[in-house]
């Protein structure tokens, strides 16, 4: 009989945010968010599926303990974080996104965001709108 690996609990970095190896693909980007705790972990599945139907084709990677989605050849659009109280969705061009995600600073340059907490729910409609804007402009190449 073949010995079966244990799958090596995640480890959760400040503010409960998975550590996970940065890859390609959807593999890392779906252990990200089965790691992600409590009512972030199905948070972040309604994400990642709002945005592969969005985007068909969509690119998926995992860099800085962070998914993130693009497109093949425009660079990356989107990304989301856990906090310890919300999760953050950066667009990277959202200061072009109608209307303007809310989160921003001088220092932010072209990046907006949007902080999910659990009492806010997801506004999908919203959300599908930003991502099919953002996946239609020029990407962030991640140099």
């Amino acid at each position: 009989m073949a010995k079966v690996k244990a799958e090596t609990p995640v480890k959760l970095l400040a503010g409960g945010n998975p550590q996970i190896a940065k890859a390609d693909g959807d593999a890392p980007v779906q252990a990200y968010i089965a790691a992600m705790p409590g009512w972030k972990s199905d948070l972040g599945r309604r994400l990642d599926a709002l945005i592969g139907r969005a985007v068909p084709g969509v690119r998926k990677a995992v860099r800085w303990n962070s998914p993130f989605y693009g497109v093949e050849g425009g660079g990356w659009f989107l990304s989301f974080h856990v906090l310890t109280r919300y999760v953050k969705v950066t667009f990277f061009a959202g200061a072009s996104l109608h209307p303007v995600p809310p989160g921003g600073t001088p220092k932010s340059k072209e990046a907006r965001w949007i902080d999910i907490y659990e009492a806010d729910g997801l506004d999908e409609t919203q959300m599908a709108n930003w991502v099919t804007q953002a996946a239609a402009l020029p990407g962030w190449s991640g140099k």
